[in-house]
């Protein structure tokens, strides 16, 4: 394995001090946030790996626009050039800005559910995703390749939508009761793993055969870009934008996060490839949701930052680095023995806690309780990506148990040095020699929707 890591194709202009915390203080900072990493104090954390989601830094490029921000209500010159950027880079015909992905999606889901009984099928739903498709009225089916499941093995493509899978789905449920197919790039859930360029042809194949509106959720279309550049012989000379640009043509709407792929701190994008009437239904919408249609939530200046970090992803010698501190990170856990899910995603390193904790029963939640582990070792903060996150069956309100139980070690762009991700390194692999001693959680509080969000938990007592 080639052990050489790129250099950041950047140097330091500003730094922001982090603290140190003692492992005193850890435990009660613990304790006080219900267990749940996601209600500690960001100044209480020392490497925040919780979310890739808007925790990047800006290059100077994007501080300076900034200042030329618009910020007119209606018709901001901001909202325009953000247009131009996205059209020029997907080749849609309409575009309408959002607060971020979540935000997307509550405007156009809904407008695909027009009664009961429907379904989105996916390669995998993302949380917020499963949660807006059932707030809409629908189903959620994940339909993703089996070798997404073996941790343990070697696979380009572990984001794959399994073909026949998705078929035998399709022909079960009826066409007819198809809301759509969403393609997510790179697929989160899976542990970041990238999408065929080979696998989103067929899939598009089979939604002209069954008339069925295809779907790209793609918070990190750049980085999947990238891992098609590397595998795919096909496209080994192609450009990233080139790829990128091939792959929107497969779909009808692109939906985005602009938090990841957009390098930017807050945003999100609806881009609907030519359906007039879906997009007039998508402008009326986002009034009441999210704001005036040429600001969704946005101010002018962050739309101003979002062009210009929508033209910085895609650019290669920022990928190489990237996705050479993610494979850093990997090779570090993988070489002491420690499961992951390998190869490693574009955007995390994703612990494999059924292996790593094998003694939790999907229930305790072993993913949380290694995660929390970690945060007592080191004042890291991870997430966790399994039966805690996936939440209720719906119908049944019975625990479903996640295939994966995945802790995410979630890299910010251009953030942390290799130096930092040797701590956490060495975090894991601390916590990894003493798992025998973790325990399992079990509710305090258990909010009725995205639960790992706020819900509060405790150590079960044996």
């Amino acid at each position: 394995m080639n052990k050489k890591y790129v250099a950041p194709p950047y140097r330091i202009k500003m730094v922001e001090p982090i603290k140190v915390t003692t492992k005193e203080e850890r435990i009660g900072f613990l304790k006080d946030a219900g267990y749940n990493p996601f209600s500690l104090r960001s100044e209480d954390v020392y490497i925040d790996l919780l979310t890739d989601s808007g925790t990047g830094a800006m290059s100077h490029f994007q501080w300076a626009a900034l200042m030329m921000g618009d910020e007119a209500y209606a018709g901001s010159r901001s909202f325009y050039k953000l247009e131009k950027v996205a059209k020029e880079i997907t080749n849609y015909k309409y575009i309408i800005p959002a607060h971020q992905g979540r935000g997307a999606e509550q405007v156009v889901l809904p407008q695909l559910v027009d009664r009961e009984g429907l379904y989105f099928i996916s390669n995998m739903h993302f949380d917020t995703t499963r949660a807006h498709v059932e707030l809409a009225g629908a189903r959620a089916l994940d339909c993703v390749i089996d070798e997404c499941f073996d941790t343990e093995n070697y696979h380009p493509f572990k984001g794959n939508f399994d073909l026949k899978g998705l078929v035998n789905i399709i022909e079960g449920k009826g066409k007819e009761n198809i809301a759509g197919i969403i393609m997510t790039i790179t697929n989160n859930s899976a542990g970041g793993q990238p999408v065929s360029m080979e696998n989103m042809k067929e899939v598009k194949k089979i939604a002209n055969k069954y008339d069925i509106t295809l779907l790209i959720d793609g918070a990190r279309y750049a980085e999947n870009a990238y891992f098609v550049k590397q595998r795919e012989e096909e496209y080994k000379n192609k450009s990233i934008r080139e790829i990128a640009l091939e792959v929107f043509q497969l779909a009808d709407i692109f939906l985005m996060s602009a938090k990841k792929d957009g390098i930017s701190n807050i945003g999100g994008l609806i881009c609907i490839k030519e359906d007039t009437d879906l997009y007039n239904k998508c402008r009326t919408y986002i009034v009441p949701m999210e704001g005036f249609p040429t600001y969704g939530g946005l101010t002018g200046r962050d739309m101003e930052a979002l062009s210009v970090g929508l033209n910085e992803a895609l650019e290669l010698d920022y990928l190489e680095h990237r996705m050479d501190q993610v494979r850093f990170l990997g090779d570090k856990l993988r070489d002491a023995g420690v499961p992951i899910q390998y190869p490693v995603g574009g955007h995390a390193v994703f612990v494999d806690c059924k292996k790593f904790a094998p003694h939790i029963p999907y229930f305790e939640f072993p993913a949380q309780s290694v995660s929390n582990a970690l945060y007592l070792e080191a004042g890291v903060r991870p997430v966790e990506i399994g039966s805690f996150l996936l939440g209720r069956d719906p119908d049944t309100h019975e625990n479903l148990e996640s295939p994966l139980e995945l802790m995410r070690l979630t890299i910010p762009r251009r953030t942390y040095t290799y130096a930092h991700l040797e701590v956490v390194a060495e975090a894991v692999i601390e916590v990894y020699k003493n798992r025998e001693i973790l325990v399992g959680l079990e509710f305090d509080y258990e909010p009725p929707v995205l639960r790992h969000f706020t819900a509060r938990l405790k150590p079960i007592k044996k």
